[in-house]
């Protein structure tokens, strides 16, 4: 039976590799070995970057909320709580991005919860 020898995929798996590590510096886009931990590393760091880029967006939103809360004078926990409580059922981004586009609509949900609470 013929030996196989396996030149070709080595060769296809180490471009792909070497791909991904295209623009990293000095010899990380460069030696295959090097560019495999940097790969690898990278898509750990990207890993994280997309959890992190949720926590960071809801902060956003919380303080968004609490800036637009405080001329009712009210802060963002007794909002969010009277929320709730009023059956309303949005998110934080829908309600902030309402708070920033549609004050109106905004100061009538913020009654809404103040109405809840009482």
């Amino acid at each position: 039976m013929a030996r196989v020898k396996g030149a070709m995929m080595t060769r296809k798996r180490r471009n792909a590799t070497l791909k991904l590590a295209k623009g990293y510096w000095g010899s990380k886009s460069k030696h295959f070995k090097m560019a495999k931990q940097a790969v690898m590393k990278s898509g750990n760091y990207a890993f994280a970057g997309r959890k992190m880029k949720k926590r960071t967006f809801r902060t956003m939103w919380i303080a968004r909320l609490s800036a637009a809360v405080a001329p009712f004078g009210m802060n963002y926990s007794t909002f969010m709580n009277g929320v709730h409580k009023s059956g309303i059922t949005m998110n934080r981004k829908s309600l902030s991005e309402m708070a920033i586009h549609d004050p109106a609509a905004f100061a009538a949900v913020v009654e809404k919860a103040k109405a809840a609470l009482n």
